[in-house]
């Protein structure tokens, strides 16, 4: 299937320009291509002057312009190309920056005389300048201003480092490894590169942690110009210890001063994101967590007048996720979207924090919305990615007019068509919901998804998903890794339940689960699917596989301690032991805020007091008796892979059928192609094994 990657839309609102990644599985590669199409119809046109590879197409504020990232000359650098908008022809592409370490995330200024892009650098090399007076030459024979002596210093250590036989590292301070690289000495920084010289300003010069801090997301540069292009604004978690607080903090700069400081702008305790000029440039507004510690916390959307720099949350009363937002032109709305019982729902709020509109009548998860010009009708319009269970990610432009009538359902348009045809040859299975109540009364959602060719006078067997998080959702979405409809493919009802933890549903049940991850998460998947068994009378009970991965992996690793009714289970990156977990994470805030504490904090106390051993999979040993499959990769420094290996030599002496599928160049995900099938194949067979070949009865 051919994936939708990031979009932009013309300042002009006609053309979308968009990547498309293709996967190579003979070669075991992805590649990225960039396309522009007439938002208005037509066919998509390669934009001529990209090549394979090539990445994040950004058009100028004058319409008459694209930057773009490529590697073409050796490292990732921005170019700069001349741009038609009458035609969508682009030609006399030229590379704007020759930074040694490379470019990446590349924004215009609202003027147009400059490009916003961060590098990867060390922290103790001098500052690169415009008046950065060194004497080298580019690798690439290329001049660029700005190369000079802070430049040489990171190539020269790039150098070296390449270059030395010996691999060892030096640590000294935590989040010395992420998620699945060593984060070594580089760090990401901010820089600005004039037009059309080039010339290169570290702007957060000697910054010990990375702007912007890493997110799951890719949410870019973490950063915004002001209209005037005189101000900028970014994220940055400046803070000691960087592998125990959430603090992310807002910070401005001024541009037209060499010598201006960085002025921190937000005051939350949690996490402050995304931040946002309004059109006007009255108002920066961002995404804000409230609490200290919890990456989890609800995410906000405040706003803060430029002017009186009071700061305040447009959404008090909204018990939902703001997860992205964008202005819309009139300065005085902003649209967002937020997760909401099974969708990533589309809305749109007032500066003031009225008006609030939901577009519920449009079914599945949007993101990377873009608020534009009026419709010839006067309607606004949004266009943005939309996907659902049965369709992978395409560009769309709905009309907020048409959406926000309730009384009927509404499809926004089509604008890209990458996947019609193929879907077109498949039978794929919608997701529908159920609601069932747990046993203390609160009430939850599930969803069941039948396979092809679903006959309901037959029984079929059960895959029974787990999310991760352990606050996620299953919801609407697409995915290449644990996709719902190819796990009902080869003949098995699909069962999936949101239990506490779980969001989309308020931050009360989000809240759930912290403190109590073998508590009510578990006996809410439970009774859930109870539910299930007794109201749909074509599953089969006794023919059921458990599985989950991350905070999923975990649980289906509880599940093998405390209950016996699957024929199977398996368990890809899941905690086995909360305690040796907590010593080889990278993110020491998210296990002491689940397990409230770190674990000598509990040291004397009975285990029933003790989280990290209340909660231990690994304490119920003694009851594993289903035949299960453990997955993991050697690269993953969220859930080290010794929390599988525990797991699986627990199962051997314990003469638990058990097999072991372990990736040595994977890290929390399984991404290479090859490995990817190899997973699907593992995975599907080990349930055929024990649960019967996904034939229904």
């Amino acid at each position: 299937m051919k994936r939708l990657g990031s979009t932009a839309v013309s300042p002009d609102g006609r053309w979308l320009a968009y990547s498309v990644t293709s996967v190579d599985l003979a070669g075991n590669s992805k590649t990225s291509q960039l396309h522009l199409r007439l938002i208005a119809g037509g066919q998509a046109i390669d934009a001529a002057v990209t090549q394979p590879g090539d990445s994040g197409l950004e058009f100028s504020p004058d319409n008459r312009r694209i930057l773009f990232l490529s590697d073409r000359s050796g490292s990732p650098q921005v170019w700069i190309a001349a741009f038609d908008p009458a035609t969508g022809a682009t030609s006399d592409p030229h590379k704007l920056t020759s930074i040694s370490t490379g470019a990446g995330n590349a924004i215009w200024s609202p003027d147009g005389h400059s490009v916003l892009f961060t590098s990867f650098v060390y922290p103790d090399c001098p500052a690169i300048t415009p008046t950065d007076g060194g004497s080298g030459v580019p690798a690439d024979g290329s001049s660029s201003v700005g190369w000079g002596a802070g430049d040489n210093c990171n190539a020269r250590k790039d150098a070296a480092l390449a270059d030395s036989p010996v691999k060892a590292r030096i640590f000294t301070h935590l989040l010395f490894r992420h998620w699945d690289h060593f984060t070594g000495q580089k760090r990401s920084h901010l820089f600005l590169a004039s037009i059309p010289d080039g010339a290169l300003r570290d702007l957060t010069p000697h910054q010990a942690n990375d702007v912007p801090p890493f997110s799951l997301e890719g949410s870019g540069c973490g950063c915004a110009f002001s209209p005037d292009a005189k101000q900028i604004a970014y994220t940055v978690k400046d803070v000691p210890v960087p592998a125990i607080s959430t603090n992310s903090d807002i910070f401005t700069l001024d541009l037209t001063n060499s010598e201006a400081k960085a002025v921190k702008v937000s005051t939350a305790p949690g996490g402050d994101f995304s931040p946002a000029y309004s059109p006007d440039g009255k108002y920066l507004a961002w995404r804000s967590q409230a609490r200290a510690g919890y990456e989890s916390d609800r995410f906000r959307l405040v706003l803060m007048d430029r002017k009186t720099k009071a700061i305040r949350d447009l959404l008090p009363r909204f018990d939902r996720w703001v997860d992205e937002f964008a202005w819309e032109p009139d300065s005085k709305h902003l649209a967002f979207v937020a997760g909401n019982q099974g969708n990533e729902s589309l809305y749109s709020i007032g500066i003031d924090g009225g008006d609030l509109r939901r577009f519920n009548n449009i079914q599945g998860d949007w993101s990377g919305i873009h608020p534009g010009p009026l419709l010839a009708h006067g309607n606004e319009r949004i266009i943005g990615s939309l996907m659902t269970v049965q369709s992978p990610p395409e560009a769309v432009l709905a009309d907020l007019g048409q959406a926000a009538d309730t009384t009927r359902p509404y499809t926004p348009i089509p604008i890209t068509h990458l996947n019609t045809a193929l879907l077109a040859q498949l039978d794929l299975a919608p997701m529908e919901p159920f609601w069932f109540t747990a046993r203390d009364g609160v009430r939850l959602e599930g969803f069941i998804l039948k396979p092809p060719h679903f006959d309901p006078a037959r029984r079929y067997p059960v895959k029974f998903l787990i999310h991760g998080g352990p606050q996620g959702a299953w919801d609407q979405s697409w995915s290449y890794r644990w996709n719902p409809e190819l796990f009902a493919a080869s003949g098995y009802v699909v069962v999936m339940v949101n239990p506490r933890g779980s969001t989309g549903y308020g931050q009360a049940i989000i809240d759930g689960v912290n403190g109590d991850w073998g508590g009510k998460p578990y006996t809410d998947l439970m009774t859930g699917l109870n539910y299930a068994e007794q109201h749909f009378p074509y599953i089969d009970k006794t023919r059921e596989c458990a599985l989950g991965a991350s905070y999923g992996g975990y649980m289906a690793n509880w599940i093998l301690g405390h209950t016996h009714r699957f024929r199977c289970i398996v368990t890809h990156d899941g905690m086995f032991n909360p305690e040796s977990a907590y010593g080889s994470t990278d993110e020491l805030w998210f296990n002491e805020w689940e397990f409230r504490g770190k674990p000598w904090d509990y040291y004397g106390k009975p285990d029933a007091q003790n989280p990290y051993r209340r909660w231990a999979p690994s304490l119920y040993a003694r009851n594993f008796k289903t035949p299960t499959l453990v997955v993991h990769g050697q690269l993953d420094y969220r859930l080290d892979v010794s929390e599988g290996f525990q797991l699986f030599t627990t199962l051997q002496r314990l003469g638990v059928p058990s097999k072991m599928l372990y990736f040595p160049d994977e890290g929390h995900w399984v991404l290479k192609p090859q490995n990817s099938r190899l997973w699907w194949k593992t995975v599907n067979d080990w349930v055929d094994q024990w649960v019967g070949h996904g034939t229904a009865e």
